[in-house]
């Protein structure tokens, strides 16, 4: 009846079926003498009632649905309503919680699809240079090359594509290092369309493998029209 109840919820249903019961064992005994006694199950059923009470007042100043229908009822009808109650918070907070793990998902699954920085930190020796040409000079050091080997490998992309990633030429090779066909690029990273480190880092791989160095890669393009 109560689906996956909270902590709170818990309490305030075992505590209802402790009120119904101590009411019940209550109403079967006499009045006598032992009604003073702390055991006497008159007075664990008041002092039950009296949590209840309790219960009933926290929850009506929050959920005003139940003060018509409570106005002036007895313990029984208080402590379902609280019972109710209960159900109801336990309901929505259970709704939410299945909202932030479904949103925690999605967040996992754009991050791995998007492993690589879309920057990088720009050393001091690359500070004549800004946008894609700085973050091209600060991976090119982290490769080893040196700053004439940057300077071929700025040459050479600014004639291919103008370090633009979006850069496209009509027989469709893609980004700064102008990749054909440009989804080759996706071995360094599912962004390779966006991210121009992750393109920069392709072009290298791919200058290094074939040409050695920037500046080889620079002198046959220089020489034949492309590389």
């Amino acid at each position: 009846m109560i689906p996956k109840l909270t902590r709170y919820g818990s309490r305030l249903a075992a505590l209802l079926v402790l009120a119904l019961g101590a009411v019940i064992v209550a109403s079967a005994v006499t009045d006598d003498p032992a009604e003073d006694d702390a055991d006497h199950p008159s007075q664990a059923a008041a002092e039950l009632q009296g949590e209840v009470e309790d219960q009933y007042d926290e929850i009506r100043s929050e959920h005003v649905n139940y003060i018509a229908e409570t106005a002036g009822a007895d313990v029984t009808t208080k402590a379902a309503a609280v019972a109710d109650y209960a159900a109801d918070k336990a309901d929505s907070l259970n709704d939410a919680e299945e909202e932030a793990q479904q949103a925690a998902e999605e967040a996992a699954e754009q991050a791995a699809q998007h492993t690589n920085p879309t920057s990088v930190d720009i050393p001091s020796s690359c500070d004549e240079f800004s946008g894609n040409r700085a973050t091209g000079c600060a991976i090119a050091l982290d490769w080893g090359f040196d700053l004439e080997q940057f300077g071929c490998l700025e040459a050479l992309w600014t004639k291919e594509s103008g370090w633009n990633e979006l850069a496209e030429n009509s027989i469709g090779a893609y980004g700064i290092p102008q990749a054909y066909p440009g989804h080759k690029m996706s071995s360094e990273g599912d962004d390779w369309a966006t991210n121009p480190v992750t393109q920069i880092k392709w072009g290298l791989g791919y200058i290094q493998g074939k040409y050695d160095t920037p500046c080889a890669a620079w002198e046959h393009s220089e020489n034949v029209g492309s590389y």
